[in-house]
């Protein structure tokens, strides 16, 4: 479950009613509040379908919550007893969607969500789940159009906001992308902890995409002291302690979070965290450990394909599994990410007209990203483009973030003595 667009769910039409009993629910989340809450109004009307939609609501908020992803499962089956009771109601029909979403199949919530907002134009939500599926799909155009009749049918709206920024990041703009989260958060009630600290988890991310490690760093903790635990925070921080060069205290933050979320992609950024701290053998294992599950979920739409292709070209160099991964990734879609790691793909199997084309692509979009950035840098100059290479390098370097680093090093190599 990466982070992504998908990852804010402002249902307010199908809003869950929380628990009454305040002594009963101190110590559960919003989201088990709601699966309580809900499974009581079930088990008082069990012929009545709405019951099973806050169910089912509820089920893939703690999806997000735990990143479990068999909460999606459980809220499947609460939605199919709701559409077994009343076939065409238009709540379940969204639900429907926003779980396609959730197990990242894109294309199809992308046909489904075209559906619904043909029956119901107006919609502002399922306008958001166009712009969900667009933006994972490279389909930036529709996406920002999506998200633009969001804020047009509603201005100020919670889901259309946090959209909006998510494509500005995207954009280029992130300062832009940092208010209109801010504005997202004011707007965030206090009670719904694991919104809000979702929130400050994307606002922290901005501030290190923009070099201001402290500002970042004191977000993140704001984060986890609204959701202590919370696995997106967690993991972000980490990025700022790997910036800092504390490497140990990443592993720690990287442990912690894939104890909480044990996906894939969490274990590939301990591994890696583990080789830069040194501890060769323990990234090693983890490395292996990686591969293994990588592999078993590959065939899944939720999977780590793109970390495994990363593993594939620059750990166990390995460069025509890398590229047959990439390429499965790329049949699926086309966003800024995959084509990074299709356009790396290609460049370790030595294809680098092809791998500009595709990191020319990414790069047009806009986003600012210190790896993308340096291997753009690395494609450029096995072109023999070293002035493309140098100025990727300094756009890179000017990120204070992981992967920057090393493009400094890069840039110092390139850069005449004097200079």
């Amino acid at each position: 479950m990466k982070k992504s667009l998908v990852l804010l769910l402002v249902l307010s039409a199908l809003a869950v009613a929380e628990s009454g009993n305040p002594t009963d629910a101190a110590n559960l989340s919003p989201a088990e509040r709601s699966i309580a809450e809900a499974r009581k109004q079930v088990e008082k009307k069990p012929g009545l379908y709405s019951g099973y939609n806050q169910l089912a609501i509820a089920l893939s908020r703690r999806a997000r919550e735990t990143s479990d992803v068999t909460f999606y499962a459980q809220a499947e089956d609460a939605l199919q007893k709701s559409l077994s009771l009343a076939p065409a109601n238009v709540d379940a029909e969204k639900i429907h969607v926003w779980l396609l979403l959730g197990r990242h199949e894109f294309a199809a919530a992308l046909e489904a969500a075209t559906a619904l907002n043909q029956k119901i134009p107006d919609d502002v939500l399922v306008y958001g789940f166009l712009t969900d599926a667009n933006a994972e799909l490279g389909r930036y155009d529709a996406a920002e159009k999506s998200a633009q009749w969001m804020l047009n049918l509603r201005p100020g709206n919670l889901p259309g906001l946090t959209r909006a920024a998510y494509l500005r990041e995207l954009f280029g703009d992130v300062e832009g992308a940092y208010e209109l989260m801010e504005m997202a958060y004011q707007a965030t009630p206090p009670t719904e902890n694991e919104d809000g600290a979702w929130i400050l988890t994307q606002m922290g991310h901005l501030r290190l995409v923009s070099g201001n490690l402290a500002d970042a760093e004191n977000i993140l903790q704001q984060a986890l002291v609204k959701f202590p635990g919370y696995h997106y925070a967690l993991g972000n921080l980490a990025k700022v302690r790997l910036a800092q060069k504390r490497y140990a205290e990443a592993v720690e933050l990287l442990q912690r979070r894939y104890n909480a979320a044990s996906h894939a992609e969490n274990l590939y950024d301990l591994a890696e965290a583990l080789e830069l701290d040194g501890r060769h053998d323990d990234a090693g294992k983890a490395f292996a450990e990686f591969e293994t599950k990588s592999l078993a979920e590959s065939v899944r739409a939720d999977n780590s394909t793109r970390e495994l292709v990363f593993y594939y070209a620059d750990h166990a160099h390995r460069p025509k599994s890398a590229l047959v991964f990439a390429e499965q990734e790329y049949a699926r879609k086309h966003d800024v990410y995959t084509l990074d790691a299709y356009a790396w793909a290609l460049h370790v199997n030595g294809l680098d007209a092809a791998a500009k084309q595709q990191i020319e692509t990414a790069l047009a979009v806009g986003i600012r990203d210190a790896r993308i950035f340096r291997h753009a840098s690395e494609i450029s100059l096995a072109l023999g483009d070293r002035a493309g290479a140098q100025h990727y390098l300094q756009a890179s370097v000017s990120l204070t973030a992981p992967g920057s680093e090393e493009a400094r090093a890069s840039l110092a190599s390139l850069t005449p003595a004097g200079r």
